[in-house]
C-alpha cells in the first residue's frame, strides 16, 4: 500500500476519533504513567539484588524497602493497564458504532443506480465483516503502539545511562527488526486486500443463493451451486492463507533478531561484570531493559500485520463513504401543499449507460385523477419510467413535472410523500403484520390499519392467523404465500395518504379470484387520485383512462382500451396473445 494512501487513512481515522479527544489524551497520559511504572520495577529489583550482594553482608532494610516498591509498582501497573484497555476499547467501539451508522446512512443517500449495480451481500460484508476486522486491527494498534513506542524510547535512555557500550550494541542491531517488520507488512497488505474482496464476494454469493434456495431446489441445481460456492470458498481460503502466513512470520522474524541481540547483551554484560565495570544489580536491570526494549518490536511488528488487514478493510468501507450521493435538493426547492397532482413528462431522455440511449424523447401528460396504465414487453422501459417519476434516477435531458413544477425544484422528501407504491417484488420487515402495514404511516391506529387491510382484501387471512394483526412475519414474509405478501403491501399503500399511486406489477403474484377482488378495491382507492399501473396482465388495466404502450424505451401507442383495440396495432397484438386459444 502506498505511503500517501496510508497517511490518508490514518487522517480519516483520527477524524473519526476526533469527538473523543479527551478520552484519547487521558489514555496517552495513563500510558506514560504505565511505562514509567513498568520500567521502575527493574530498578528496584536491581537495588534489592545489590543489597543482597553488598560487601559486609545482606542489607535487609534495602531488600525490604525495594521489595515493597516492586510490589506497589506491580499493582499500579496492573491497574493502569486495565484502565488504559478500557478507555481504548471504549474509543474503538464508539468509532465502530459511529462508522456503521454513517455507512448505513450513506447507503440510504446513494443513488439507486449504485445499489442496483453492487451485490447486496458484498455491501453487508463491508458494513459488518470489514468494519469488525478494521476495528480489531485498530484496537490492537491503539493498545500497543503508544505504550510500545514510549517503552522503546525510555528503555533506550535508561540503557545509555547504565552502560553506553552495551546500549550501542542493542541499537546497532535494531534496524534488522524494523526492516523485517516493514518488509512483511508491505507484502501482507496485498493479500489482506484480496482476502477482504474474496470475503465480500463469498458473502454476496451465499446471500444470493439462500434468498433463491427454493429456485435452486426446484431446478435441482444444488450440485452446481455447491461447486460454485466451493470455488469462491477456495479463493477466499487461499487469500486468507497468504495473508495470515505473511502476517504471522512478522513476529517470529523480529523475535529471532531480538534473541540474537539479547544473547549478545548477556555475553557482553557478563564480560563487563567480570572486569568490575558494572554491578550485578545493574546488569540485571540492563538485561530486563534489553528484554523490554525488544518486546515492543515484537508486538509492534504484529500490529503492523494487523494494521495492513485493517487498512485493507478500511479502504473498502471508505470506498462506499466516498461514493457520490444522489443529487441534493436545490437550494430553492420547496415542499408541495394542496395541489392537483397532474404529472407530465416533457421530452425526457435517459440512459443507464451514456453510450447506449434507452428512453428517447418521451412525453405524456396525466391529469389529476387519471388512471394511466403502462404496458409493453419486458425491458421496454415501464419500470424505468416509474423510477424516473420517483426521482430514483435522474433524466439525461427533458423535464418531469408535478403540477407544472419540475420535480428537481421540489424537496425530495416532499416529492416522495406524494407517492404510494406497490412493487412487483414484495418487501416485508421481520415484524408483526400490524407494523408492516403501518410502515407507510407509523402513527396510524389499529382501526385504520384494519380498514386498510379490509379494502385490500387481506383482513380475512390476517384474522385467521393465531395472533391476528400481531402475528410475526418472518424474514421477507417467508411464512406467507406470495399472494398474501402482495396483499399486505397493497394494504400498506392504502393506509398511506398518497395522492399519486404507483402499482408496478402489483397483481402479478395474486390468483385470478383475488385479483378481481383487489381490482375493485383499487378502483375505490383511486378515486380523485392520479394513478400509474404497470402491468403485464392486460386484463387488469381495461378500465384505465389511458394506456401507454411502450417498446424499446418509447411510447408507440396511447389511448383507451377500446381505442387501442380498434387500431389493431401493437396493443391489440399483445392483448390477443394473452387470450389466444
Amino acid at each position: 500500500m502506498k505511503k500517501n494512501s496510508q497517511i490518508k487513512i490514518i487522517k480519516r481515522i483520527l477524524i473519526l476519533a476526533g469527538h473523543r479527544k479527551f478520552i484519547m489524551l487521558l489514555s496517552i497520559l495513563l500510558s506514560v504513567l504505565f511505562v514509567f511504572s513498568n520500567l521502575g520495577i527493574p530498578v528496584f529489583i536491581g537495588r534489592g539484588i545489590d543489597g543482597i550482594t553488598a560487601i559486609g553482608g545482606v542489607d535487609m532494610k534495602a531488600v525490604r524497602d525495594n521489595a515493597f516498591f516492586v510490589g506497589a509498582l506491580t499493582v499500579a501497573t496492573a491497574a493502569l493497564q486495565w484502565v488504559i484497555s478500557f478507555l481504548n476499547q471504549s474509543v474503538v467501539f464508539a468509532m465502530g458504532q459511529s462508522l456503521r451508522r454513517t455507512l448505513f446512512d450513506r447507503l440510504h443517500r446513494l443513488p439507486l443506480s449504485y445499489i442496483d449495480s453492487h451485490s447486496h451481500g458484498d455491501m453487508i460484508s463491508r458494513m459488518i465483516g470489514d468494519i469488525d476486522r478494521f476495528l480489531d486491527g485498530l484496537q490492537l494498534a491503539v493498545s500497543q503502539l503508544v505504550i510500545g513506542i514510549l517503552t522503546i524510547l525510555l528503555t533506550l535512555v535508561n540503557m545509555f545511562l547504565i552502560s553506553p557500550g552495551i546500549a550501542l550494541l542493542v541499537v546497532g542491531v535494531t534496524p534488522l527488526s524494523i526492516f523485517a517488520a516493514g518488509f512483511v507488512a508491505r507484502k501482507s497488505y496485498v493479500y489482506f486486500k484480496d482476502q477482504s474482496v474474496a470475503a465480500g464476494e463469498l458473502t454476496g454469493y451465499a446471500n444470493e443463493m439462500i434468498d433463491g434456495l427454493s429456485v435452486v431446489k426446484g431446478f435441482s441445481r444444488e450440485a452446481f451451486v455447491k461447486e460454485d460456492f466451493s470455488r469462491k470458498n477456495e479463493v477466499y481460503k487461499k487469500a486468507s492463507i497468504h495473508a495470515v502466513f505473511f502476517s504471522s512470520i512478522t513476529n517470529p522474524s523480529t523475535r529471532f533478531v531480538n534473541a540474537i541481540v539479547y544473547a549478545g547483551v548477556v555475553g557482553f554484560g557478563i564480560w563487563q561484570l567480570s572486569l568490575g565495570r558494572i554491578l550485578a544489580g545493574s546488569l540485571v536491570v540492563f538485561l530486563s531493559y534489553a528484554a523490554q526494549y525488544a518486546k515492543p518490536f515484537n508486538e509492534i511488528s504484529g500490529v503492523f500485520g494487523e494494521l495492513q488487514n485493517a487498512f485493507a478493510c478500511a479502504v473498502r468501507v471508505f470506498e462506499v463513504l466516498d461514493e457520490a450521493e444522489q443529487l441534493p435538493d436545490a437550494s430553492d426547492s420547496r415542499t408541495i401543499e394542496d395541489v392537483g397532482r397532474s404529472v407530465a413528462f416533457e421530452n425526457v431522455d435517459f440512459s443507464y449507460q451514456k453510450d447506449r440511449p434507452f428512453i428517447k424523447n418521451l412525453s405524456f401528460y396525466a391529469k389529476k385523477g387519471e388512471v394511466i396504465a403502462i404496458v409493453g414487453p419486458t425491458g421496454c422501459g415501464k419500470s424505468t419510467l416509474i423510477n424516473l417519476l420517483m426521482r430514483f434516477y435522474e433524466p439525461d435531458d427533458g423535464e418531469i413535472l408535478i403540477d407544472d413544477r419540475n420535480i428537481r425544484d421540489i424537496k425530495r422528501s416532499s416529492l416522495l410523500s406524494l407517492y404510494g407504491m406497490v412493487l412487483q417484488e414484495t418487501w416485508l420487515r421481520n415484524a408483526s403484520i400490524r407494523e408492516n402495514i403501518a410502515f407507510s404511516r407509523p402513527d396510524a391506529d389499529l382501526d385504520e390499519i384494519v380498514q386498510a387491510a379490509k379494502e385490500a382484501g387481506a383482513h380475512d387471512f390476517i384474522s385467521a392467523m393465531p395472533q391476528g394483526y400481531d402475528s410475526l412475519i418472518t424474514e421477507n414474509g417467508e411464512n406467507l404465500s406470495s399472494g398474501q405478501r402482495q396483499l399486505l403491501c397493497i394494504a400498506r399503500v392504502m393506509l398511506s395518504d398518497a395522492r399519486v399511486l404507483i402499482l408496478d406489477e402489483a397483481t402479478s403474484s395474486i390468483d385470478t379470484r383475488t385479483e378481481l377482488k383487489i381490482s375493485q378495491a383499487l378502483l375505490r382507492l383511486m378515486k380523485g387520485k392520479t394513478c400509474f399501473i404497470v402491468a403485464h396482465r392486460l386484463s387488469t388495466i381495461r378500465e384505465a383512462d389511458r394506456i401507454l404502450v411502450m417498446q424499446d424505451g418509447a411510447i408507440i401507442e396511447r389511448g383507451s382500451h377500446r381505442e387501442l383495440m380498434k387500431k389493431e396495432g401493437f396493443y391489440h397484438t399483445l392483448m390477443m396473445s394473452q387470450f389466444e386459444g
